[in-house]
């Protein structure tokens, strides 16, 4: 099955179904979530937080809500004293593992590139015109 089969009629038109993909992946803290969650199994947001470093708590939670809002990620709650929950992947979100695996990639072959014309572009800008 080739692309234009997989994804429509539409192809990569403003209202197709591929958009919902790109907006999952769009914030930068949902793909890594969804990667530590696939990674690690399920996790209490302490160890979420401590696992993944730079984000905070209520970023975190901003977060999960989303792509649990997405089924992405469920959230399961135990009847213990003191309560206790964690976050677990969806089938939707163990398959999204593979496209974020595949960006990984991507970013550790081209990465430097990206930051490097980001860098020459800011520079340019900042150069005053003649």
């Amino acid at each position: 099955m080739g692309e234009r089969e997989e994804l429509g009629d539409e192809g990569f038109a403003a209202d197709c179904k591929a958009r919902v993909a790109f907006e999952v992946l769009a914030n930068r803290w949902d793909s890594v979530v969804v990667f530590v969650l696939g990674e690690g199994g399920p996790m209490r947001p302490r160890a979420l937080l401590d696992r993944i470093g730079g984000i905070g708590p209520k970023v975190l939670n901003d977060a999960l809500r989303r792509l649990e809002r997405n089924g992405l990620v469920e959230r399961r709650r135990y009847s213990e004293a003191p309560p206790r929950v964690d976050y677990a992947l969806t089938e939707a979100g163990t398959a999204l593992l593979v496209p974020i695996r595949a960006m990984g990639t991507w970013a550790a072959h081209h990465a430097d590139a990206v930051l490097l014309s980001q860098d020459r572009f800011a520079t340019l800008r900042e150069l005053p015109e003649e």
